[in-house]
């Protein structure tokens, strides 16, 4: 059986911000992730080319499958900062978060400014808290 595709890699989490092309989605990346460490307490980690990640847990799945995966994370996109909460998001602070389309685990934010940092640090540390260090298993 494979391993998971998307791991811890050691890459500069700085370089590859700073590389985004965009600057209004560079400024919102740093800033996002400047708040996840601070809300975290955990240095950020690249986690395969454009994932930035925060922590870390254990999976393993009823097929044996089994890897680690960041609590939270971000990735700035093309289209839209993408912010990953793996435990999901609880709809009360989606309510107040601000604009957002919603993936299974991903939250999309066009601008930063246009949401409620304040809400995204609840989402982040709620997330967070579920997750790091645990194992999840069937």
């Amino acid at each position: 059986m494979s391993g998971p595709k998307t791991v811890r890699t050691g890459a500069s989490v700085g370089d590859f911000l700073a590389a985004v092309p965009d600057p209004k989605r560079r400024a919102d990346a740093q800033a996002v992730c400047g708040l996840m460490a601070e809300v975290t307490g955990v240095a950020p980690e690249m986690w395969g080319p454009a994932i930035v990640g925060f922590g870390t847990y254990h999976y393993r799945y009823a097929s044996g499958q089994e890897g680690d995966w960041p609590p939270v994370g971000l990735s700035p996109r093309k289209s839209a900062m993408t912010i990953y909460v793996s435990a999901g998001f609880e709809q009360e602070m989606l309510d107040r978060l601000g604009p957002h389309r919603l993936g299974r685990s991903c939250l999309y934010l066009r601008r930063l400014a246009d949401v409620d940092t304040d809400v995204l640090r609840e989402l982040v540390a709620d997330g967070f808290r579920k997750l790091d260090g645990k194992t999840l298993a069937p």
